[in-house]
């Protein structure tokens, strides 16, 4: 028997912002009425939602735009300042079937004229204290944590400090915590997307003029492994927040498979494109549960880099000194397997797993420290569990375990060498008796 999952696709052959997002989503029923009385929960004001029916290119959607409100005593800038990025809306305010309505809740740190200089800290902390679902607040979080780690890095600063225009703005506050709203709202579908298209040119940002597609756009899908595109489109496509939402949700980047569509939404963008229509297709409907992951694993991802190098020649105490250096200098893991070489002389092969960012400085050490004249690298997508230290009581006495979880289920726990090694020695029993003894204390 076939069981059908209720599934959203995203067409985004002409890119994605979080206001193009949400249009799709209104126009694919989600309510706007209910969506600004759940966003207003957030307690921010300093904005107006207007939801309008028109067509872009001939196509009937729902542009969605988050309208800023100058705060007080200020004369409007911050509202230009947080909008050249994201989404460089123009401010046309058409009043055919819009839906606008005031925030008038006032908050010292929404009206002190800082309203666009949040950092990530401050934004976990408005949705933490909110009474939005915990699927919401888990997922905005998510969300808000893929786009400041990429402006973190961009800018080298840990996430939680970054300050910066596009996070900390308003307009993108709404349009990520809005996305998870909606796709609540639509009963949490499993979500699909086509192959990330971008486009070309440059965009002027709060930080200068950065070519397409921009540094944090291409940090947020590197992150999460994504194929990027480019096609001759001279404009950003892929914003930021667009670029978090596919990150977060889109479980494949592909052409639509097996998907029965029900409903078909049009989340209308700013500009008038020169190679395709500037809209977001949203296509809600059925596709066979059996296709891909039922349930996507909240396993973390990230990429290394792998280093390797064929020795037939090299001195075996030069080789273990290697590995210690290596190991010292920050690798996250050396080691050498046994191989046969040509003429069938043994030879080792001499591996280096370490971070992207580091590969130009391993492969220095190992031309400079082994007898390689060369080196071959790639890199790799890693799946790692959601990895947690406890300490356990056991009969013995306290041990360290190391406990490896996968959609919450404990799959993998071992107990720490070091931690297990002190107390066979103060206790004066076999290191094996603690193993198990510490074993015995996580499954119970």
């Amino acid at each position: 028997r076939r069981e059908w999952m209720n599934t959203l696709y995203l067409d985004i052959f002409s890119g994605i912002s979080g206001d193009m997002f949400l249009g799709a989503m209104i126009d694919l029923g989600v309510d706007a009425a209910t969506l600004e009385t759940e966003l207003a929960k957030l307690n921010l004001d300093g904005y107006l939602l207007h939801v309008s029916r028109k067509t872009k290119a001939n196509i009937d959607g729902v542009k969605f735009d988050v309208h800023l409100l100058p705060a007080d005593g200020e004369t409007g800038e911050g509202d230009a300042a947080t909008h050249s990025h994201e989404h460089s809306h123009s401010h046309e305010h058409s009043h055919s079937h819009e839906h606008s309505h005031e925030h008038s809740h006032s908050h010292s740190h929404d009206g002190d004229g800082h309203s666009h200089e949040r950092n990530f800290a401050d934004i976990k902390k408005i949705i933490h204290d909110s009474p939005l679902s915990d699927w919401v607040k888990e997922k905005s979080v998510a969300v808000f944590r893929r786009v400041a780690e990429a402006e973190g890095k961009v800018h080298g600063m840990s996430p939680d400090e970054v300050h910066f225009h596009e996070v900390g703005a308003v307009d993108s506050i709404v349009d990520i915590i809005g996305a998870c709203i909606a796709l609540e709202l639509l009963g949490k579908p499993r979500v699909l997307a086509a192959p990330v298209v971008e486009g070309t040119g440059w965009v002027n940002c709060a930080h200068g003029r950065f070519p397409v597609p921009t540094a944090a756009t291409l940090e947020i899908l590197g992150a999460r492994g994504v194929t990027v595109n480019q096609c001759d489109e001279p404009h950003e496509l892929v914003t930021p927040t667009g670029a978090a939402i596919l990150a977060e949700f889109a479980e494949s980047f592909e052409l639509m498979k097996g998907v029965t569509p029900e409903r078909i939404g049009y989340g209308l963008g700013t500009r008038d494109m020169h190679t395709r229509p500037n809209v977001l297709r949203a296509v809600l409907g059925q596709t066979d549960a059996a296709l891909g992951q039922s349930a996507p694993l909240d396993w973390e991802r990230d990429i290394v880099t792998v280093i390797e190098t064929n020795l037939d020649d090299i001195n075996a105490e030069h080789l273990g000194h290697f590995v210690e250096t290596a190991l010292g200098a920050g690798a996250l893991d050396v080691f050498h397997t046994p191989i046969q070489m040509k003429k069938n002389r043994p030879g080792v092969l001499l591996t280096v797993l370490c971070a992207v960012d580091d590969a130009d400085r391993f492969s220095e050490m190992i031309l400079r420290e082994t007898s390689a004249m060369g080196v071959r690298r790639h890199n790799a997508e890693r799946r790692k569990l959601q990895r947690e230290q406890q300490t356990v009581n056991t009969p013995l006495g306290q041990v360290q375990v190391k406990i490896g979880r996968l959609n919450g289920e404990i799959v993998q726990a071992s107990p720490e060498y070091e931690s297990c090694r002190k107390l066979a020695v103060d206790k004066n029993v076999p290191l094996k008796d603690v193993y198990v003894a510490a074993q015995k204390a996580v499954e119970e």
